[in-house]
């Protein structure tokens, strides 16, 4: 049996790809290696903590004592790496520890796997990282894995400066590292502070949703449990050195999501407020997803309507994991 490292594996993301691993691909014993800060939840794996294949690991990617460690203990054939500051509000207003985590916890990530894997064939280093590198767009086209990187914020620059660190492994060392962008994610697991899920819980507790600015700024939306499948195609036939972009095909402006999310829930449009504008904030997000789907054959499964559907009924089947959450806030 062969042992994956996943960073960042009690996570939105991270958590769900745990999931698709343990059900989907029996041949992996999985280490999550997570900080749990506010997160990271281990109540995203209730389902799976008892699994024989599953271990649970509460550390630092930015402790490199640890990280050592842990590949000379468990002899990773593969690290999928999630664990990053992801918030691009908190970014703005505590942007160290984005510096810290996510640039120089990946290096450490990095090192120890080139120290471990020296001489080694088959192995494979993923590294999930975000549009948000490549900054704003216009009205019209899209992100290409050629497109120039511009990140905007603080935390888009943080996971820019570990994509170069990523890339300079592979250029330099010819590390097996491979480098993954997609588009915004929805689903389940998701905590409550991101868009989605801060509409749905706040609609069904009857108070207002906040919308930034004049609510017409666009992403591209994707399903995890698409954006996860995507993740373990790149991991099994992707090739080193290269990036693959994972969009959903699915632009949305924000207040049409806000609108769609409160006709499902039968809530009034009058619990929309407007706020002010975040700084830094980028007008478009859209991604040319061509070069997966060419190279590797993936493409989305899953449908907006089908996948927020999904996500509603998530949020109002599990209202015990969200509302502990939103106790701690």
């Amino acid at each position: 049996m062969k042992t994956m490292l996943i960073t960042g594996g009690s996570g939105f993301i991270g958590s769900n790809f745990v999931h698709l691993i343990l059900e989907k691909h029996s041949e992996y014993s999985v280490i999550n290696l997570d900080a749990l800060t506010y997160a990271g939840n281990n109540d995203n794996h209730h389902a799976t903590i008892n699994n024989p294949n599953y271990t649970f690991i509460h550390g630092d990617i930015c402790d490199r004592e640890l990280v050592q460690k842990l590949f000379v203990q468990y002899d990773f054939s593969s690290v999928v790496h999630f664990a990053a500051e992801s918030h691009v509000d908190r970014s703005i207003t505590g942007p160290e520890q984005f510096v810290l985590t996510n640039v120089l916890g990946t290096q450490i990530l990095l090192q120890a796997a080139k120290n471990h894997w020296a001489g080694k064939t088959d192995k494979r280093f993923v590294h999930v990282s975000t549009d948000e590198v490549y900054g704003s767009l216009g009205p019209e086209g899209y992100f290409s894995e050629q497109t120039p990187l511009a990140p905007n914020s603080p935390y888009s620059a943080s996971k820019a400066g570990s994509d170069l660190l990523v890339r300079s492994y592979f250029e330099t060392f010819a590390f097996p590292a491979i480098i993954t962008r997609c588009s915004n994610n929805y689903g389940s697991f998701q905590f409550p502070e991101k868009l989605i899920p801060l509409m749905i819980t706040n609609a069904l507790r009857d108070i207002p949703l906040p919308v930034y600015g004049d609510g017409m700024n666009v992403r591209d939306w994707l399903f995890v449990k698409d954006h996860c499948s995507a993740i373990a195609t790149v991991l099994h036939k992707g090739t080193p050195g290269k990036v693959y972009n994972i969009g959903g095909n699915n632009e949305w402006h924000n207040i049409d999501i806000v609108k769609h999310i409160l006709a499902e829930l039968g809530k009034p449009e009058s619990l929309i407020t407007y706020v002010k504008d975040r700084l830094g904030h980028d007008r478009r997000y859209a991604i040319d997803a061509s070069f997966i789907k060419s190279e590797l054959g993936w493409s989305p499964s899953v449908t907006f309507e089908q996948g927020i559907r999904q996500t509603i009924q998530w949020y109002l089947d599990n209202r015990w994991w969200w509302e502990k959450l939103l106790d701690k806030q």
